[in-house]
């Protein structure tokens, strides 16, 4: 606008000039009355022009300076009335009103969006941690969300085109069947266990179905939370085992104890020599029983931190003597040849000598009563000073241990089912080897075997470096 006025003013300043000229041209016309009529024509016009010009240019300025500042209001309004300052001070008052709301809104947008973003993160980071596997299809069974642990679970080989879909996992085929039913059945939450196989194992799930509401965008979604459950079966299955173990070995000696004392009773027994008889029957199993009951207490004591610990230095080389010495006569009626090793000069350990003496007799117990008749079982001692361990093995001639079986002979009341002919036992001697040695003593057990060729148990332990404490409680010293 002010561009179009300030050509307006060039175009007048070239009229004056024309005016000028033609003022100078009508000196040499000879003719009086055309001068003036030229005169006359041009000068007002040119005049009044310039003058509308300038008030137009005048009043733009002021409306110029006023949009920059609108605090500012110029003095002299005689380009524009005062309606139009009244008028144009209301617009302005509403376009910079508009604009701080405007302003005010995009500041809230910008706060609500930071804090939807945060709470994004905040459930992603929380859905991430969870170990459970969460995972949420809609009514194609497409997986529109999956945590790392259903990932994994489900897709171990993490490829991202083969877990668009249930349809293409092979492993999730029991839990498309359950998410079926629980869509079909549109019920809001259901629980199953499933049986999936996870890296070739068989791993039990407890799986919780949701079906989302019909008001949600995938009224047809189902979510799935997966809780692995296969180590609580595990030990429940260890539960039962244990408590049919252990009633079944109190049964057996109870049993004999009551039989031969129901006999004294009954008086079948008239002579001395089978009162004796029944009498040693008694005692032998009574004598059985209390073992057992005290295996299971100690087991417990030492799996609860209740067990108090004796530890001072004490010589492996001689606590191993010691029960060779006991288990000798046991060994000699099964003519079974001990090798005891020869005493090593520094073989100190800071040990609970009970404890580690009790590990050493079921240890030999055991070589013995799995060691035909004309075998030989050898004791070895060995010290690595640079290590700062020492290491005792019982080695036996007998049947050996199926290679499938070796890793279960230390658990409780397991025992090798192909030699359960050889000797009677509650399977609770190696357990309470493994309590000693690794939960008290922070040691190592160790088995190898060779079925028909016989089989190697062992035990490592820290040289005492240092002093001993002398007591100590839960097995830390």
């Amino acid at each position: 606008m002010k561009r179009a006025i300030r050509m307006g003013m060039g175009l007048w300043g070239f009229l004056a000039v024309l005016s000028a000229a033609a003022g100078g041209i009508s000196l040499f016309v000879s003719n009086p009355l055309i001068t003036s009529a030229v005169w006359l024509a041009a000068c007002p016009a040119v005049l009044g022009l310039g003058g509308v010009l300038r008030q137009l240019l005048k009043g733009l300025e002021d409306l110029e300076r006023y949009l920059k500042n609108p605090d500012c209001v110029p003095v002299s309004k005689g380009t524009w009335s005062p309606s139009f300052w009244e008028s144009l001070q209301k617009w302005s008052a509403r376009q910079q009103t508009q604009a701080e709301e405007t302003r005010q809104e995009n500041s809230r947008l910008r706060l609500q969006l930071q804090l939807l973003e945060r709470q994004r993160t905040w459930e992603q980071a929380v859905l991430d941690s969870i170990r459970d596997a969460v995972l949420v299809v809609n009514e194609d069974n497409q997986i529109l969300f999956a945590n790392p642990a259903a990932r994994e679970l489900l897709n171990p080989d993490a490829v991202p085109e083969h877990f668009s879909s249930l349809g293409t996992i092979e492993t999730a085929a029991a839990l498309r069947e359950k998410i079926h039913r629980c869509r079909s059945g549109r019920i809001r939450h259901v629980r199953h266990e499933l049986t999936l196989n996870v890296r070739g194992q068989q791993r039990i799930f407890e799986a919780v179905l949701s079906c989302l509401p019909e008001s949600s965008p995938n009224s047809g979604g189902v979510v799935a939370v997966l809780h692995d459950i296969s180590r609580e079966r595990e030990i429940s299955q260890m539960k039962n085992e244990f408590v049919s173990h252990v009633s079944h070995e109190l049964k057996t000696p109870l049993a004999s104890i009551n039989a031969y004392a129901e006999m004294l009773v009954d008086g079948e027994a008239q002579d001395a020599d089978t009162i004796r008889q029944f009498c040693s029957i008694i005692q032998s199993q009574a004598l059985r029983l209390n073992r057992l009951i005290e295996d299971i207490l100690n087991i417990s004591r030492i799996e609860s931190g209740l067990v108090k610990v004796n530890r001072s230095n004490h010589s492996i080389a001689l606590i191993v003597r010691d029960a060779v010495e006991m288990i000798r006569s046991y060994a000699q009626e099964k003519n079974i040849a001990i090798h005891a090793p020869a005493p090593i000069l520094y073989d100190q350990a800071c040990v609970d000598r009970d404890m580690i003496s009790q590990a050493v007799i079921n240890l030999l117990s055991n070589a013995v009563k799995y060691t035909p008749a004309g075998g030989s079982v050898t004791v070895g001692l060995e010290v690595d000073e640079a290590e700062g361990r020492l290491r005792v093995t019982v080695t036996d001639t007998g049947v050996g241990i199926p290679p499938e079986e070796l890793g279960r002979v230390f658990e409780k009341f397991y025992r090798v089912q192909a030699n359960n002919h050889m000797a009677k036992g509650t399977g609770l001697g190696l357990n309470l080897v493994k309590q000693i040695i690794e939960t008290v003593h922070g040691g190592r057990v160790f088995v190898s075997s060779v079925v028909g060729q016989g089989s190697t148990f062992g035990f490592e332990l820290p040289l005492a470096l240092t002093g001993c404490a002398a007591a100590s409680v839960g097995g830390s010293s």
